[in-house]
């Protein structure tokens, strides 16, 4: 008789260092894992939503042996299943297990896996162990340069090159999925939680050395309604920021291509929500634009607001650690070459 594979526990640091080579699962509810999960992890989920609340109430209200009862009837007809989504995300045999802290649920899925022949692996402290981790990551040191410049001026597809020639670079508004002002969302893109945004970006933050420059775009402390964390936003406000300088027709060229053929009822709408800012007059200048097809009009009028917004934030930072670059901002791989040039002069 073949014995059974064991069980072994692991840090979330060590799982992290073999990420590539041993699939995650999370067994806990699609709730929690929509909240925020481990990026890479796959939903194999133990209860449904319901289920957990049952379980959970019959723990509190009645007894742990009970709630445990409970969840073996309730999980019964499940196990053939769970194997089986197991065996197609490890053919291998050799996974990694973890519910929200280590405890009952990974428990076992692990011992179930470990019957059937796999090599079993259990995060230690569970999710919460990688949630503790993420925020270690934000308070590491990085070599930050920040890359600015007023709206249009192209700097998120000269990160996005920079970042396919080798560079160290993380693109925030795309970890955000937002591109940072009352547009941002072009119609289309839907925030993850703050809990996901943070974890991915804590993912992302673990390959960058300390010592080779790390660019981030320059942002507001919020995104949409996602916001940078604390330790590392006080990193970016403290670093050196390049202001890319680009001809505001090149830049009401570049934002006609990304925001012009969005849907007009959208446009007004975002238009609208900053009208106090933007002020009356301009306002219902830039609505008129937008219901009559006069795209680069309404960007000009746009403009204004955020161009204005932009100095001002820019104002607030040490006069020293600004400096201004004169950049085509419609050739990344020019201003790339210019960009590096100019960044290791400081």
């Amino acid at each position: 008789m073949r014995a059974v594979s064991m069980t072994q526990s692991i840090t979330i640091t060590h799982w992290i260092e073999q990420a590539a080579a041993l699939p995650l699962v999370d067994v806990r509810t699609p709730a929690e894992f929509e909240q925020g999960h481990i990026p890479g992890a796959v939903n194999v989920p133990l209860f449904s939503n319901e289920e957990r609340v049952q379980v959970g109430t019959t723990y509190k209200q009645v007894s742990r042996e009970d709630a445990i009862l409970l969840g073996f009837e309730l999980t019964g007809p499940k196990w053939a299943g769970f194997i089986r989504q197991c065996l197609h995300i490890a053919p291998g045999k050799r996974i990694a297990v973890h519910c929200w802290r280590g405890g009952m649920r990974s428990g076992a899925m692990a011992w179930a896996l470990g019957m059937y022949g796999f090599e079993v692996y259990t995060i230690t402290g569970g999710y919460k162990s990688y949630r503790r981790w993420t925020h270690r990551q934000f308070e590491r040191s990085y070599n930050i340069r920040v890359l600015g410049g007023m709206t249009g001026s192209g700097k998120t597809r000269l990160l996005q090159y920079m970042q396919q020639q080798g560079q160290q670079v993380i693109d925030l508004e795309a970890l955000a999925q937002h591109q940072g002002s009352s547009y941002g969302t072009m119609n289309k893109m839907v925030q993850p939680t703050q809990e996901q945004f943070e974890n991915d970006l804590a993912w992302q933050l673990k390959d960058m050395q300390p010592e080779p420059l790390l660019w981030l775009e320059d942002e507001c402390q919020k995104i949409g309604k996602r916001g940078i964390p604390l330790p590392l936003w006080q990193q970016m406000r403290t670093a050196l920021l390049v202001d890319l300088q680009v001809p505001l027709k090149q830049r009401v060229a570049t934002l006609l291509l990304d925001y012009g053929h969005l849907d007009p009822e959208f446009l007004i709408e975002s238009t609208e929500r900053i009208h106090k800012r933007l002020g009356p007059l301009q306002t219902k200048q830039a609505v008129a634009a937008i219901r009559e097809g006069r795209m680069a009009d309404f960007i000009r009028i746009a403009l204004v607001y955020y161009d204005k917004a932009y100095r001002k934030g820019l104002a607030m930072r040490p006069a020293d650690k600004v400096f201004g670059l004169q950049a085509s901002g419609n050739n990344p791989a020019a201003d790339s070459e210019l960009l590096t040039a100019f960044a290791a002069t400081f």
